[in-house]
């Protein structure tokens, strides 16, 4: 077949010239589109019906295979109302929108096959990938969240974990200072009536004092250093020049207290074998600390009254320490207030899960029961 150079190609396009009225009226749908498609976040689902209407009317009209320019605004549409949480009301707008495309392409002079294709090219296509953008988005959104929420939720136990360490080392450090300090204030009670009738006895109580504030000191610099530690066994037992802070150290706890001049009795059942078989650290600890406290309130709340400690050890299933005082027999010095003794002690005991009674004995004194569950490891209550 012979080509002929001379001849111009037909490309089989028919397009309105700017000299046709089909042209200006092609221009004024444009531009009502473009207006359309101001309010496309506000309503999506009406523009996207109101720019697809456009497609049928430019068939209508003659725009023929110019229609083409109608349909990016009803992409831009589709693609705002895929963007958007897709709801009931915005499916029969979608329908309609492909119906109303695939009818104005038809109009054009398209085969309706093709006419079909193109609507749900120009509506659903967009709307399907903007979906799939969007529901990337969230994903990444809600990841995004849950690390927050997991960052927070760190963060806070964290705080929780500092704000314990912190009780636990206020707590230490009120007992350690409540032991001595009540220790040096019986003493030096007792000095200010010495010096003069008993000087041999006030220097010796004096040096108990100078006793007592060393080991202060000494208790003070081991907490420190417990708390600098990085990588210790937290259920080691503390120790103190006084020996262990243990169940095993509470007869030297008994006769430092005798030391200042108190009246302290110790009671062991059945008072053979090692004390507190099977108990663990923390709970040796919690029974120890119980009976430093008690010793330093009733030298505070109940100067001159005769105490008794009671370590019973007889039971298979558990231990008890019992701290008993009777009546003062002189009134407590005035300004004396409740401080954190008893609070600290409670928290002991929920701590190891034992069972922790106090409250005035029907003679005017006051007790102190500590009853530890005998297991071979700590039972530490969740916090």
């Amino acid at each position: 077949m012979a080509i002929d150079p001379g001849a111009e190609p037909v490309l089989g396009v028919t397009v309105p010239s700017p000299a046709e009225p089909t042209w200006w009226m092609g221009l004024g749908l444009i531009t009502a589109q473009a207006l359309t498609l101001r309010r496309r976040h506000a309503h999506p689902a009406l523009v996207l019906l109101g720019t697809a209407l456009a497609m049928p009317l430019g068939g209508l009209l003659g725009l023929g295979d110019a229609i083409g320019a109608l349909s990016v605004a009803v992409i831009l549409a589709a693609f705002t109302c895929g963007s958007q949480a897709v709801s009931r009301r915005q499916v029969p707008a979608l329908v309609a929108a492909i119906t109303l495309a695939a009818v104005g392409t038809a109009a054009a002079g398209q085969p309706l096959g093709s006419s079909v294709v193109q609507g749900l090219g120009i509506v659903l296509a967009p709307s399907v990938i903007a979906a799939w953008i969007r529901g990337r988005q969230d994903l990444a959104s809600a990841r995004r969240e849950q690390q927050r929420a997991r960052a927070g939720e760190t963060e806070a136990r964290i705080q929780s974990a500092l704000d314990r360490e912190r009780t636990d080392m206020a707590r230490e450090l009120h007992d350690i200072a409540a032991h001595h300090l009540s220790g040096m204030a019986v003493m030096t009670a007792a000095i200010s009536t010495q010096i003069d009738t008993d000087p041999p006895a006030a220097k010796r109580a004096v040096q108990q004092v100078r006793d007592q504030c060393t080991d202060l000191l000494t208790d003070l610099r081991s907490l420190v250093g417990l708390l600098r530690e990085t990588g210790a066994e937290p259920a080691a037992l503390h120790t103190s020049p006084r020996g262990p802070e243990s169940l095993a150290g509470i007869p030297q706890l008994v006769a430092g207290a005798r030391a200042t001049g108190a009246q302290v009795t110790l009671r062991v059942l059945p008072g053979t074998g090692e004390l507190g078989r099977g108990i663990g650290p923390l709970a040796q600890l919690s029974g120890y600390r119980m009976v430093q406290e008690s010793l330093a309130n009733a030298a505070l709340h109940a100067p001159g009254a005769a105490c008794t400690v009671l370590v019973d050890d007889s039971a298979p299933t558990h231990l008890q320490v019992e701290v008993r005082n009777d009546p003062p027999s002189s009134p407590p010095r005035p300004g004396r207030t409740g401080g954190l003794g008893l609070v600290g002690m409670r928290e002991r005991a929920e701590l190891t899960s034992s069972r922790l009674h106090h409250g005035e004995t029907s003679a005017g004194g006051w007790e102190v029961v500590l009853t530890i569950s005998r297991q071979g490891r700590d039972r530490v209550a969740a916090p």
